[in-house]
């Protein structure tokens, strides 16, 4: 079976101590993953490795059908690492700026043109922030700054969005928009990897969930997870699920 990631035993490591042991997942195209786990359990690890970041010490990773470490179609994977949305105060770019590094693996050495400002243009109003363009982004709030940078891998014409995390320093208003805004997303087929926290969040939105600590003790239905004990078995206790109501 082949998805847009498929993880086949994988392992890695630090200085000989594992963080990712024997990980095998496949995530199809137009999935919705929701990736939880205690801290330390080495969930961003994983991310990094299913998104060719880092490669594996044993086992492999495939991206879009290619070995992930040496895929160089760089423009499909949008990348939103951890804590983004509390970083960069002082960036001294505006919010178009960011979203038209997007379009820069689409341009190697030509001008930027007028397709390249209407993917930007798109990107800006899909989001809703085109009104902010002219804005510095380290004057925007953390919704705010979530929505830019996925406005920057839809401009790049991402098929992959990979998140980590992506509501840390985000009020509770802005997170409901954000995670509308990704179900949206989703529905018009982009693939989502989402590291969250809050596994209510997760078991709400996600269409599946892999449960890591270290080892993968849950990939499948979140509806299926909650009815088991992998969470109480990844985290090392009891553990229940608040799911939130829209």
């Amino acid at each position: 079976m082949t998805g847009v990631v498929d993880a086949r035993g994988v392992t890695f490591g630090y200085a000989d101590r594992p963080v990712v042991e024997n990980v095998s997942l496949t995530v199809a195209a137009g999935a919705f993953l929701g990736l939880v786990g205690p801290n330390g359990s080495g969930k961003t690890t994983l991310l990094e490795l299913l998104i060719g970041l880092r490669r594996p010490d044993e086992g492999s990773v495939r991206l879009f059908g290619e070995p992930a470490h040496a895929f160089d179609d760089g423009e499909r994977i949008g990348y939103v690492p951890q804590d983004v949305a509390t970083a960069n105060d002082e960036m001294p770019v505006t919010v178009a700026e960011v979203v038209r590094m997007g379009r820069y693996p689409h341009r190697w050495f030509r001008r930027f043109d007028d397709a390249d400002r209407r993917a930007v243009q798109r990107a800006l109003d899909r989001v809703g922030v085109a009104d902010i363009a002219d804005r510095r982004i380290g004057h925007l709030s953390g919704g705010q700054r979530q929505r830019v940078f996925i406005a920057r891998a839809l401009a790049g014409e991402a098929d992959l969005l990979a998140l980590d995390e992506p509501t840390v320093g985000v009020d509770a208003e802005s997170r409901e928009a954000f995670y509308e805004l990704l179900h949206e997303l989703n529905d018009e087929g982009l693939t989502i990897l989402l590291i969250e926290h809050d596994i209510g969040v997760v078991t709400t939105h996600a269409s599946e969930i892999a449960c890591l600590n270290r080892e993968l003790f849950f990939h499948g239905d979140p509806d299926a997870f909650v009815e088991t004990d992998a969470l109480a078995e990844a985290y090392g206790g009891a553990q229940g699920v608040v799911h939130h109501e829209h």
